[in-house]
């Protein structure tokens, strides 16, 4: 292994191998230490799996076809208790889409403790699949193999997608699918991997925002028709009834927020950033408008600059673009930027040392490790990791104006 991922600066291979190691023990030790309590109940007293219990109680219904309950919050908690009896008194907001409950059948068919395992080992083998091909396609870190992989264990939001038990890691495979059919420029194919984000919506807003400002017709086709497919499939199964029932929840979901998000600390975006900062529920909300605006306004500029922009620098924008204009978004949503992360590190590695690298590398540190700093915002009422993630996408575009020719030459060359 070469001595640094980024020659010329402080973020040394061995450096990263030592802080993502520390961090990897200290994390999951803490967790399996959390888990080691008889009973479902960890020893702070929550649920194991937290989430999952949601997701398990949907494919409840999806097995015994009551497609009537999927927005029924009381009959979700009724039934929750019945199946997981030390799940009592826990309530869901029900906002996932119809389909999303049939994928949970087969798992509503084992014990709870025992589909909350399967559904671990599903969601960290997509994120390692995940990991795993994005890095395959960095050649500047084909010799980082083994700090590649302990940053990717050691990722926090990668720790909270196991911790909660969610269904992010589903939103990772279609972003990393994405990525892989834009490089083959099969548009429609990016846009079918695009539309099966219908199920965490607010994910997909910008990249549909984005490829909208910049006439990308045919992604847009392919991610209407995945929608549409998935939601079909939905109606097929239950009817109309539950589909007409999860729309009118999507569209009054601002009146249900505190249900939502019942601990803002752990959001990480542009509308919970500035609601946390400013208490007048109608000017942050400006704020947000106005900060969401310029995200997409620098994501469009830069993809209308493809032959300027390499696509890990344009990708990579679109998914902090993802991540900060989403109305909601919470801790282990934040794995979606696992790639990014590494095509920024691939690109950033090939800059010798550039001050243009060293700057994303450095924010790229940050972005990385400020989700473990989220619950400060309780009483700093600040989302560090949001000015993080803006910052980068500021260096993102600061780093497309050179001319076409220095650009692609400091772009890292595909095996």
């Amino acid at each position: 292994m070469t001595e640094t991922v980024q020659p010329g600066t402080w973020l040394s291979a061995r450096r990263l191998h030592a802080h993502s190691l520390i961090l990897g023990v200290a994390l999951w030790s803490i967790y399996v230490c959390t888990l080691a309590s008889p009973g479902l109940r960890d020893r702070n007293g929550n649920l194991k799996g937290t989430d999952f219990l949601h997701f398990y109680t949907l494919g409840t219904l999806a097995r015994e076809h009551r497609g009537g309950d999927l927005y029924d919050m009381s009959a979700q908690a009724a039934l929750a208790e019945q199946r997981v009896p030390p799940a009592a008194g826990l309530r869901y907001l029900p906002l996932y889409p119809p389909q999303l409950s049939i994928l949970f059948a087969p798992f509503s068919r084992l014990p709870y403790e025992w589909a909350l395992a399967l559904w671990w080992i599903v969601s960290a083998a997509i994120y390692g699949i995940c990991c795993h091909g994005i890095w395959r396609a960095c050649p500047h870190l084909k010799g980082h193999g083994r700090t590649v992989g302990l940053l990717a264990i050691a990722f926090p939001p990668f720790f909270h997608l196991i911790a909660w038990g969610q269904a992010s890691a589903l939103a990772l495979a279609c972003f990393t699918l994405m990525f892989f059919a834009l490089q083959e420029k099969r548009e429609v194919l990016a846009g079918i991997f695009l539309g099966g984000l219908i199920f965490k919506p607010q994910l997909g807003l910008a990249s549909a925002l984005v490829f909208l400002g910049i006439g990308a017709w045919k992604i847009l086709a392919g991610a209407t028709a995945s929608a549409l497919a998935q939601l079909f499939c939905g109606a097929l199964y239950y009817g109309l009834d539950p589909l007409r029932k999860w729309w009118r929840m999507i569209w009054n979901v601002r009146s249900v927020l505190p249900w939502l998000e019942p601990r803002p600390y752990q959001t990480h975006c542009l509308r919970t950033f500035w609601s946390m900062l400013i208490p007048w529920t109608q000017l942050s909300f400006a704020f947000y408008l106005a900060t969401g605006l310029m995200v997409l306004a620098i994501t469009i500029a830069l993809w209308n600059r493809a032959k300027a922009a390499p696509l890990d620098l344009r990708f990579s924008a679109l998914l902090l673009a993802s991540v900060l204009v989403a109305p909601h978004l919470t801790v282990y949503d934040l794995v979606v930027l696992a790639p990014a992360i590494l095509l920024l590190a691939n690109w950033s590695v090939g800059q010798a040392a550039s001050l243009a690298a060293t700057r994303i590398g450095t924010a790229l540190y940050l972005v990385y490790v400020l989700p473990l700093l989220g619950p400060l915002a309780r009483w700093t009422r600040v989302q560090l990791s949001v000015i993080a993630m803006s910052g980068l996408m500021y260096l993102i575009w600061r780093a497309s104006i050179q001319t076409p020719d220095q650009t692609a030459a400091l772009t890292p060359p595909r095996p």
